[in-house]
């Protein structure tokens, strides 16, 4: 088509005002050029750690937004049949990514997986000594004599004789009896007198709401070293081939997240209707209690950051504890190079 010499094609007009609307946008949130091109729908499989909860309230805002399909993703979200299964699937190939914890990413690499973490989800530990009032059980030294439940995981029994040392119990006084993961149910029915295990965000709020008043004590505020409680997880050789499919992916779930924190009730909303079975009354209130540990506490840090110091000190603590028998080598369990602004 000819063009009178002095005249602009409308339809080149119209093609400058995208790009600079897509550059204020970028702008706007504050992220780096990363370079991926969104593709026709990707396929890409995540598998969460267990039943969708308020954990995941970010993943959920991202694929009710668009956040995905405006990367070139076609996500599919996953929950696993057992929590021990999303690593067995990853190391099998049967995800691309997988929600975790940052004990059992050190305890599958002690196993030989090739497997590394690739964004903190839930910062800090969630798990925590949970009883109700009427057991008295105040601080870690009240548990002298008493019945503790646990998932009847070793890590979490660890943690239980880390505590018991720092307050000068003796392990032998405390009867740890595993329950599964009906932890609320075994002290409701009395058959415990606290448990090891339940999350601060979520079982205790369970608790408030049913009117009981339960005493909570997250693991690292009793002596246990502090860890970040989920983690995204790859394998580490397919980052190579697949680093920008990844890198897309959790630029969506960054925003997915600080579209959260901006509005919580939203974000819930978009978790609930995903989810229909889910008591958006819980999920709104374990929501905007754990807003702060979705994001770094160091300035300057993008969504997703893992400390590399912080992951060594607990792998020695593992190694102290005889979780594992080398020293991890935490440095190589995780990276940040796919995190929004990393890694150019």
């Amino acid at each position: 088509m000819s063009v009178r010499r002095g005249r602009v094609p409308a339809s080149r007009v119209l093609a400058g005002l995208l790009a600079l609307v897509a550059l204020l946008a970028l702008v706007g949130c504050g992220e780096k050029q990363e370079g991926t091109t969104p593709g026709a729908g990707r396929p890409f499989r995540l598998v969460l750690d267990f039943f969708p909860n308020a954990n995941h309230v970010g993943i959920y805002a991202a694929q009710a937004d668009g956040d995905f399909a405006a990367a070139g993703l076609a996500v599919k979200i996953e929950s696993p049949g057992d929590p021990a299964a999303p690593l067995r699937l990853l190391a099998a190939g049967r995800a691309d990514l997988v929600i975790s914890y940052e004990p059992e990413v050190l305890l599958a690499r002690a196993k030989g997986l090739r497997v590394v973490s690739v964004a903190a989800l839930v910062q800090r530990p969630l798990t925590s000594i949970v009883a109700l009032d009427a057991k008295r059980i105040r601080t870690p030294a009240d548990l002298r004599g008493k019945r503790v439940g646990t998932a009847g995981i070793p890590y979490q029994s660890a943690y239980l004789r880390t505590i018991l040392a720092r307050a000068g119990v003796p392990a032998r006084s405390v009867r740890e009896t595993s329950v599964g993961f009906d932890l609320i149910p075994a002290m409701l029915g009395r058959k415990v007198d606290a448990t090891l295990g339940a999350y601060w965000n979520y079982e205790a709020i369970q608790l408030e709401q049913k009117g009981k008043r339960p005493r909570v004590i997250p693991v690292d505020r009793a002596g246990v070293p502090t860890y970040d409680e989920l983690v995204l997880v790859a394998r580490q050789d397919t980052l190579p081939r697949e680093g920008a499919k990844v890198r897309s992916f959790l630029q969506a779930v960054a925003r997915g997240y600080r579209a959260a924190r901006a509005d919580p009730a939203r974000a819930v909303g978009q978790l609930v209707r995903a989810n229909p079975d889910l008591d958006r009354r819980l999920q709104l209130a374990s929501v905007k209690r754990t807003l702060p540990l979705f994001f770094p506490a160091a300035p300057g840090k993008p969504w997703g950051y893992a400390d590399p110091a912080r992951w060594q000190a607990f792998g020695d603590w593992m190694l102290a504890a005889k979780l594992v028998t080398r020293p991890p080598r935490a440095a190589s369990a995780l990276t940040n190079e796919f995190l929004p602004g990393e890694g150019l």
